[in-house]
């Protein structure tokens, strides 16, 4: 039988598809409490369904980067706000600096 090594004491694993539900749907939530704003059940839910999506797109990606939360927030500013906004019928600029406040801490 092989030996195997210690495992890497820092190493990062991925989120469960669990976790990363539950992350998208509170930051959507944040940011849609910043702008002060009623979105309806029905697209809150068909949103965090499409930023779900994206995320588990680039879900190696997004691994990497974990740590640099104001990478991660310019890629939603690309790849999710626009449809987003678009879903809610919201302004995307708002939406977008409601989403990098909620989720950078700024």
């Amino acid at each position: 039988m092989p030996l195997q090594g210690p495992k890497p004491k820092h190493q990062n694993s991925l989120p469960t598809p669990r976790k990363i539900r539950r992350s998208c749907s509170k930051e959507l939530y944040r940011a849609v409490k910043r702008m002060n704003i009623y979105i309806p059940e029905e697209k809150m839910e068909a949103g965090e369904a499409l930023y779900y999506k994206k995320v588990i797109g680039n879900l190696i990606w997004i691994g990497e980067n974990q740590s640099n939360r104001k990478l991660l927030a310019d890629w939603w500013d690309e790849a999710v706000s626009g449809e987003l906004a678009e879903l809610w019928e919201v302004d995307q600029e708002k939406l977008k600096l409601a989403f990098r406040a909620a989720f950078c801490g700024s």
